[in-house]
């Protein structure tokens, strides 16, 4: 199978990466900027191409993984199916041609994936687990939070996506966020915002939300999101009558309270960790080749994905709300 790897910024490494652990599938890469074609063709070893017209030209390709900035996905991912293509896209941030795209992945019977990474984190698994066995009301305070110039320390916030407020930094972590958090505790049925600016940063919208969620399930959370906290951070609590649990973020941040002996219990959840030096403790790279996998099996054998872009166009209608 032959990949095209569409957009080679820190998300088209990360997914090269990645795909060079298949010894099926050979890995091309596509992007208009020279320097990035010529250091991924050193690091990798792939051929590199500055465009998809250029590299169907030159070769068949099965699949496209369409890791360019989030609001160029529409057009990319058109292009794509159009060619007859399976396509996994990142985050889009924005619905900008969904019916059209779901429409025509549908004609040509291809897979259209989306990706939702922290949907095939063991801790979000373990979570869910947790609290259906819980049998009670839940409550759950979450705040996510890293300050923006601190995203990418190798450029400036001004030079990428979050700059834009159609795709801004709160924008993205909601869109990360909201997707587990409606799987956990079920649909978002309403939400209460306090939001404003509170920092000095040189953007024009809003660099921090208080959000009140209520869920189908009678969970109800408070999620606190922004782009200002000087140190990053992810902080979960889940608590009721049968079950109190935290987590830190960590993949070895896990831990569940027990009632009886009055102690936290730290949750071991993965047998080996895969993570970059120069990524936060945060992102654990076994989670994104989870999420290749489930691709692959919806490719190959038909599997159905756990998150499409139905759903997503109801979790941004759901941001559009919060934003508004």
């Amino acid at each position: 199978m032959r990949v095209a790897v569409i957009g080679l910024g820190s998300m088209g490494k990360r997914r090269i990466r990645l795909l060079k652990k298949y010894n099926d599938v050979q890995v091309i890469g596509i992007d208009n900027n020279a320097d990035r074609k010529w250091e991924l063709e050193k690091e990798y070893g792939i051929e590199c191409y500055s465009g998809l017209n250029h590299a169907i030209d030159a070769m068949r390709i099965d699949c496209a993984f369409v890791c360019a900035p989030p609001l160029s996905h529409s057009t990319i991912i058109a292009q794509a199916l159009k060619n007859k293509l399976h396509v996994f896209t990142e985050l889009n941030l924005s619905a900008e041609g969904y019916e059209e795209n779901i429409a025509l992945a549908k004609q040509n019977n291809l897979v259209l994936f989306l990706s939702s990474t922290f949907l095939y984190r063991e801790e979000i698994k373990k979570i869910k687990t947790l609290t259906k066995e819980a049998g009670c009301a839940l409550n759950y305070t979450y705040h996510v939070g890293q300050y923006l110039p601190d995203w990418h320390p190798w450029e400036s916030y001004k030079d990428y996506f979050v700059s834009d407020k159609r795709s801004n930094g709160c924008r993205e972590i909601l869109a990360i966020e909201l997707p587990w958090l409606s799987d956990v505790f079920g649909g978002i049925i309403n939400v209460n915002v306090v939001k404003d600016r509170m920092s000095s940063l040189n953007i024009d919208y809003n660099d921090n939300y208080l959000i009140i969620l209520e869920h189908s399930s009678g969970c109800k959370g408070t999620l606190a999101v922004d782009v200002v906290s000087r140190k990053a951070v992810r902080n979960l609590e889940v608590f009721g009558e049968q079950l109190y649990l935290c987590w830190n973020g960590l993949p070895t941040g896990l831990f569940v309270y027990d009632i009886n002996t009055k102690k936290d219990i730290n949750l071991k959840l993965y047998n080996e960790i895969d993570q970059l030096d120069n990524y936060s403790g945060f992102i654990v790279e076994n989670a994104y080749l989870n999420e290749i996998d489930s691709f692959f099996k919806a490719v190959n054998e038909g599997m159905t994905p756990i998150y499409n872009f139905e759903k997503d166009r109801l979790i941004l209608e759901i941001i559009d709300r919060i934003e508004a």
